[in-house]
């Protein structure tokens, strides 16, 4: 992960707090009917130690047994309606969380397909799963257990302690004197508890990612044997994800048993200067006796404040690292006023003096590119790697935006063009062949608005149909992840197939016949040169041989056009083109003498 999300914001914890209240907003009358449950059940921790004081001072005393039966069932009735009350609040708090967690994770779900393939080139995929997964489940646990519970929290503290100074004002204050102490124990230990967390969600994101990497890359590891050495590392990583619970875990064994103590001294201070009044005859053993249990009522809530810093503190680190990804600027912004192509769509692609680097500061990737790709026509890119090739793809498909320069369809910038509708006229076969977990039928569709016929009759016509009707259930036949029970050859005719089957009226391949054998790679050039027909094509290739029939061949050398013409032109040219021509018929022969 880049370092604008590993490490910290330096975001106030208020203003932290503050958005995270936002995510309430669609749900306050839920939140307003918990809260009043908590008022209730704040309400109803008065009765008992009030029914304690009654019992020991009238009831007992006059040795009134229908009076004392009295008391009891209402101590009683008044336990069973906490008990529905608390369960009431907890089911409308658990649904708020759980309706909380949902919106935000769909809120940064949609953040991440809004970003520009470079933050995914900067940013591995596993500590990104760790901010919609883990993170989010954190916030979630603040929204059901720690955000409304604890408005009951202190409800319950402040009438508790009305009610404690109503009875006997100086009982209260030996009670309260202790409350300094406990705030200035959870002050001392804010600073590192928020650290010990932000580590942990560094160190669980780090995990993730070597996780997902090793796992995606297993053919790899095993091949090279690299085993042991993945499970070295991935033991260091464990290691550091434990050392970083266990450093909160040595924080909070300090933290708790100090507020114990605190809760202690102060019900000793209530005994003894209680226990002094009750023997002078200034105070009933009744009004002790429901102090006591006010106390001990009163220090619950305040443990459980102490709890709720605890997850806080755990929330304010995920949520620092959840909003600096909803914070990450979107590099390719949609046009606030997108243009609609005129109809008919002919697919004419300018590039006119477009320059592009990857970063502000960065070396030019395209320096000055300029050509024209018309309808019936073939392009064709060539030349060595990293001369810019894929960049002018990635450009046309919006990407990325240039620097300088602009890219038009039709005409029209395709800057001002809503992106769905700049792609869904782009046919694109790209030479990282990807599938997704579904069925034959749903990878060439992609739930587009492309009919089950309209995609088998584009299998058809790149030869994909022939082992799809070999597999046990057909277009039904079900993928795993990447399609990897496929071999490459037939994954890349499947992504050839699913690139024609909206009918797009710009092609663009990248070298799209590489991973194919020779039989299929003639019937695929057998089906492009009749979709072709018509249409716009841009070819990227490294097998020249693939686009000797090219009506203009560009050739890339660090990211300028160096030269441009047809096959025949550019070899009298005797320049750049000639030489990558020469040392691909040499790499051929040497190939077929081994």
């Amino acid at each position: 992960m880049n370092e604008e999300l590993e490490s910290s914001t330096g975001t106030y914890d208020a203003a932290l707090l503050r958005r995270l209240l936002r995510y309430l907003r669609p749900y306050r009358w839920h939140t307003a009917g918990a809260v009043l449950l908590l008022l209730g059940l704040a309400g109803l921790a008065l009765v008992g130690p009030r029914l304690t004081e009654h019992a020991l001072d009238v009831a007992i005393p006059r040795r009134d047994l229908g009076l004392l039966a009295t008391l009891a069932a209402i101590y009683l009735g008044t336990l069973l309606v906490e008990f529905v009350v608390e369960y009431g609040g907890t089911l409308i708090t658990a649904y708020v969380g759980q309706r909380v967690m949902f919106d935000l994770r769909m809120e940064i779900f949609t953040q991440l397909q809004r970003l520009s393939l470079g933050f995914f080139d900067r940013n591995p995929v596993g500590r990104l799963m760790t901010r919609v997964t883990s993170d989010v489940e954190t916030l979630n646990e603040l929204f059901s257990s720690g955000v409304v519970t604890l408005f009951g929290d202190v409800f319950t503290l402040l009438a508790i302690m009305g009610m404690m100074l109503a009875i006997d004002w100086r009982l209260a204050l030996v009670t309260f004197s202790v409350i300094p102490l406990v705030w200035l124990t959870a002050a001392l230990f804010r600073r590192r508890v928020r650290e010990a967390f932000r580590d942990i969600r560094i160190r669980l994101a780090r995990l993730n990612a070597f996780l997902q990497e090793r796992l995606t890359g297993m053919r790899v590891v095993q091949l090279f044997g690299r085993e042991e050495a993945s499970a070295r590392r991935f033991a260091r990583l464990n290691q550091e994800h434990l050392g970083a619970h266990l450093r909160s875990i040595t924080v909070y064994a300090i933290f708790f048993p100090a507020v114990e103590l605190l809760t202690a001294i102060a019900m000793a201070l209530l005994l003894w200067y209680g226990g002094l009044r009750v023997l002078d005859g200034t105070l009933t053993v009744g009004i002790l006796a429901a102090f006591i249990q006010y106390t001990r009522r009163f220090f619950q809530p305040l443990q459980d404040l102490s709890e709720k810093f605890n997850l806080l503190q755990s929330a304010m680190a995920s949520s620092e690292r959840v909003f600096a990804l909803l914070d990450e600027p979107v590099t390719v912004q949609e046009p606030a006023h997108p243009r609609v192509l005129p109809r008919p769509v002919r697919g004419e692609v300018r590039f006119e003096g477009v320059w592009f680097r990857y970063s502000p500061d960065g070396p030019w990737v395209l320096r000055d590119i300029s050509f024209t790709a018309s309808p019936g026509r073939t392009i064709a890119l060539v030349g060595h790697t990293g001369a810019g090739k894929t960049t002018i793809v990635s450009l046309l498909l919006r990407f990325y935006d240039p620097e300088r320069g602009r890219i038009t369809v039709d005409g029209v910038d395709i800057r001002d063009l809503a992106s769905a509708e700049l792609r869904s006229l782009i046919g694109y076969v790209q030479q990282d062949l990807f599938l997704f977990t579904g069925d034959i039928l749903h990878n060439l569709t992609l739930d587009a608005p492309v009919t089950p016929e309209a995609a088998r009759v584009a299998a058809r016509r790149v030869g994909a149909h022939r082992f799809i009707e070999r597999l046990p259930s057909g277009y039904a036949h079900h993928l795993g992840e990447r399609g990897r029970s496929l071999s490459v050859g037939e994954r890349q005719l499947l992504s050839f197939a699913r690139a024609l089957a909206l009918d797009p009226r710009i092609l663009v391949l990248d070298e799209a016949t590489s991973s194919v054998d020779a039989e299929a790679e003639a019937q695929i050039q057998l089906a492009i040169a009749e979709l072709m027909t018509g249409r716009t094509s841009i070819v990227v290739a490294h097998r020249l041989s693939t686009i000797l029939h090219a009506d203009e061949i560009l050739v890339l050398h660090h990211g300028e056009i160096r030269e441009r013409g047809t096959h025949r032109e550019l070899l009298a040219e005797a320049g750049l083109y000639q030489r990558l021509y020469q040392l691909q018929l040499r790499g051929q022969e040497v190939r077929q003498i081994a």
